[in-house]
């Protein structure tokens, strides 16, 4: 899949963009999502991600993302409990592309 070309996660880079240095599980999100897309992941975890990944990019949520302090506590526990039942799969290969996109995201690439 292309960045853009899922259909759940049509905002997920939108989201991710706007996210930054707003959220501390940024890096693992993008991990997710790259997980997610990786043809060698099994559709179950990719299925698994993606539901994850939504609550993350879907504005309606249990607590609204922009209430101060703790709008993203919810989508952080459910991404956080994704991440945990697959970590398996996620491969050091989705971590260090993930990094590499934050770091290019804030201009702290070396």
């Amino acid at each position: 899949m292309k960045p853009d070309d899922s259909r759940p996660l049509a905002g997920f880079w939108a989201k991710a963009r706007a996210s930054i240095g707003r959220v501390p599980f940024l890096t693992d999100a993008v991990a997710a999502w790259y997980c997610a897309t990786d043809p060698a992941t099994p559709s179950l975890v990719k299925a698994l991600l993606v539901g994850a990944l939504a609550y993350f990019v879907v504005p309606l949520d249990a607590i609204p993302d922009f209430v101060a302090g703790i709008g993203f506590v919810d989508d952080a526990a459910v991404l956080a409990a994704a991440v945990a039942a697959v970590r398996r799969h996620m491969t050091a290969e989705h971590f260090a592309k993930a990094q590499t996109w934050v770091e290019r995201q804030t201009g702290t690439a070396a």
